[in-house]
């Protein structure tokens, strides 16, 4: 039954059109039935939606505590780092500890800024499969065909500006310090004073997960379909969900 109800919208969409238009085409695309999206509603649809969520989330965590504020995506010492840590606020250098911490996510705040034009061009580059399956997909479709399409030029733009911002924050010094100090002490295993890879995955991490919230905040609430165009291709998508 549920592969059925995935599969229906799908004909519905292929018999609505000859092709698949990109957003902002002129084309006419004539609608099966009152009440049925046509194929280039539910491509514009998706996009105004995917575009909305994107951009909130990057100015969202772009914004001053974007991060640093936010318990859910607030970067912390790294997992093999944090008996470090500990030992650290143990010996009294408790503001070297929330120095490092500090400028992490003000090194991933500065990054944030530039996610945008990256989901935006990926947006733009969808194919007709890729919206029916985001749409009619899991409630995660989107974020895990982002995760798929940007990670790597996410990585690639996110790495130099956090490199940067870890130095002009304080973050190269506060962390490496933090882990000549830790290194001092006898016996320890070794703690690596290179904070830049984790910082940049951790980044990102939170950009998708802010992601996911705006991803399931639009399919689950009407109220947040702000416009007439998804509160009709989210309508149609609904229905074939039994939404």
């Amino acid at each position: 039954m549920k592969t059925s109800l995935l599969l229906a919208p799908a004909l519905i969409i292929f018999m609505t059109m000859t092709s698949f238009t990109p957003l902002n085409s002129t084309s006419k695309i004539n609608t099966a039935q009152p009440g049925i999206p046509s194929a280039l509603e539910i491509g514009n649809g998706l996009k105004e939606a995917l575009q909305q969520g994107t951009s909130k989330s990057s100015d969202q965590l772009s914004a001053v505590n974007g991060y640093f504020d936010n318990a859910a995506v607030k970067i912390l010492f790294p997992p093999q780092a944090q008996k470090a840590e500990k030992e650290l606020r143990r010996l009294g250098l408790n503001k070297l500890c929330d120095n490092v911490i500090l400028s992490l996510n003000r090194a991933a705040e500065d990054a944030a800024k530039q996610a945008k034009p990256i989901f935006i061009d990926a947006i733009k580059h969808m194919s007709l499969q890729d919206v029916t399956n985001i749409l009619l997909g899991p409630k995660d479709a989107a974020t895990q065909y982002f995760k798929r399409t940007t990670s790597g030029q996410l990585v690639l733009a996110f790495k130099p500006v956090i490199q940067k911002s870890l130095n002009k924050t304080g973050a190269t010094k506060y962390y490496g310090d933090a882990a000549n100090e830790y290194n001092k002490i006898p016996f320890v295993h070794k703690m690596d004073p290179d904070i830049s890879a984790y910082a940049t995955q951790k980044a990102i991490d939170g950009l998708f997960y802010e992601i996911a919230l705006e991803e399931l905040n639009i399919r689950k609430n009407i109220g947040a379909r702000s416009t007439p165009l998804l509160q009709k291709v989210f309508a149609f998508a609904d229905s074939k969900q039994g939404h």
